[in-house]
Order: structure tokens, then sequence, then C-alpha cells
């Protein structure tokens, strides 16, 4: 588990739903006497050249020089920085590639970051929908780049579709990313046919209403398919729990056991894949009580398969 205290201090509005709140709903649930035998690691701060592997120097230049000393500063009119959200996103993409050098250096067998602002939305030179930094991105070619993957694939299980890993990764063969999402929502892309360059685009849009069985029916059907037969070297996963029937922000009615269920299928294909390298990143998720409940189930499914279960 890898997480950092100012994570937790990463400023938004009052009364925006990517609050500080978070981080303490899935902290305690993960205090729990089930959760004892998880190793906590405080998050590192990334390597300025780990991010620039995702995001052009002027960019990362522009959300430096927005950091304030004091206040808030608004990139988007869903999208703010205070005077810790800089190092928050940072230590957030940090913790991505250290956890990928855990499972690499052997010292995991997966991880989960449990940090924020989470990264799905931003893409290569825009800050947007609550995401400065892509860290899912960051960590897939610090995997290339400093570990030797040849192929990493991406899933993402947030409700909201992560336009930022699909405009990073468009025109990149190897790397494949595939979700899951209500749509129509926001950020308004996914639809089944944005397939990518090469093919190696896979979206799974679910409509409002859609409960466990379409979900774990779009899993079985259309991702869990396309990662094994892609043979990735790492599987990372973009953990959004706001697809949890709870949640004030969309429409679908997951409950905690189906990201339990996708959590499990999906280390069974990095198992047989790729030795069991899995990363996970913490990225939506806005009802406190249906993130906590969720965010224990995924962690503890990561458990048990780092046991062999």
């Amino acid at each position: 588990l890898f997480s950092h205290p100012v994570c937790a201090l990463h400023e938004t509005p009052p009364g925006h739903p990517e609050r500080s709140e978070r981080m303490k709903a899935v902290l305690d649930a993960l205090a729990a006497p089930a959760f004892a035998g998880l190793v906590r690691v405080e998050a590192p701060l990334v390597a300025p050249e780990a991010i620039l592997r995702v995001h052009p120097e002027d960019y990362v230049d522009a959300i430096r020089a927005s950091s304030p000393m004091a206040g808030l500063v608004g990139l988007d009119p869903d999208t703010t920085m205070g005077p810790h959200s800089l190092e928050a996103a940072e230590r957030a993409a940090g913790a991505a590639t250290a956890a990928v050098d855990a499972v690499f250096e052997g010292r995991a067998a997966n991880a989960f970051v449990a940090c924020r602002p989470p990264g799905h939305h931003a893409e290569r030179s825009r800050a947007m929908g609550f995401c400065l930094f892509n860290a899912a991105a960051i960590a897939a070619r610090h995997a290339q780049v400093e570990r030797g993957a040849r192929k990493v694939a991406i899933v993402d299980f947030d409700v909201h579709h992560g336009n930022g890993a699909q405009d990073v990764f468009w025109d990149d063969p190897s790397v494949l990313y595939s979700s899951t999402h209500e749509m129509p929502l926001y950020p308004g892309t996914g639809a089944r046919e944005e397939a990518g360059a090469h093919g190696q685009i896979v979206n799974a849009p679910l409509r409002a209403g859609d409960g466990g069985s379409a979900f774990r029916a779009a899993m079985e059907q259309l991702v869990l398919p396309r990662v094994e037969a892609f043979a990735p070297d790492l599987l990372i996963v973009s953990a959004g729990f706001d697809a949890h029937r709870r949640d004030p922000l969309a429409h679908l009615e997951l409950e905690e056991g189906d990201f339990a269920w996708a959590t499990s299928a999906l280390a069974a294909v990095a198992r047989r894949a790729c030795g069991g390298r899995l990363v996970s990143l913490l990225e939506g998720g806005y009802d406190l009580e249906g993130l906590g409940r969720s965010a224990a189930a995924h962690v503890g499914a990561l458990m048990a398969a780092s046991d062999g279960g």
C-alpha cells in the first residue's frame, strides 16, 4: 500500500466531490484488522524525467507555475490547485512508479496506490477532470523505460472514461488501454468505435442503470480476453469506485462485490500473463461509504491474489 499524508491535503473548493475526506475513507477502511498484513510504504516524489515521458516540458512547467502559495487556482471549471496540490500530484505519480519497481523487483506481488488527486483524465497537455498528472500513463512508461517491459496493459473501471490514457497511448501499439464506463457521461469519450491507431484501445461503455451483471459481462466478453491475448509484461489498473450504486456523480449500480470480482479476475490474468505483476491506482469514488467499502474489497482481493488465492 503506497500513500502519503500530503495527498489528504490537496485542496479543492468547498463542496467539491474530490475532497480530502476521500483519503480518510480509504485509509480508515484499510486500517481494519483484515489488512494488518499490508506492507505500507510512504509515496516518494516522482522523478522529473518520469513525468516528461508522458507530459511535455511546457505543460509540466505550466502546472508548476500555477501552484499557489495560498488560496486556490482554477485550471478548468472542475480542476484546482492549492498550496499542497503539486506535491500531492508528484507523490501520486511517484507512488505509481515506486509500485512498478516493487513488483518488478519481487518485493511485492502487487500494489495499491491510495493517493489523490486522481490522474486518468489528464491528457498529455491538458489538466482536466480533477487530474493534473496521469499517474497510470507515467507508471506504464516507467515500466517500459526503466524495467524493460515490452508491453503494458491498463484496465480502467472508473465510471468515467479515462480520456487521458487514451490520448497518451492512441498511437502506441505497445500499450493496451481498456475501459468500462458509463456513457453518455463526462468526459464524453469512450465509444466502442474509439479503437486507437492500432486497435489497442478497447472501450466497453455501459448505460445508466446497468449493474453487476452488465459490468461482469463487459469484462468477460471484451476486456479480459483482450488483455490476456495482449500478454502484457505488467497490468496497471485505474481503480475508480464511482460506479458504485451509492456514488453521486454517476448512475451505475455496482456493489463492492463487483469490484472484488473484477480485481480477482484481473489478478488471475496478470498471474498467467506476467507473473502476477499488477499495480492498481486509486482514481474516482465520491460517496465516502461506498468508496471505503469498495477499496477494502479491492485490496482484499489483491491480497488474496498475492497469497495465491
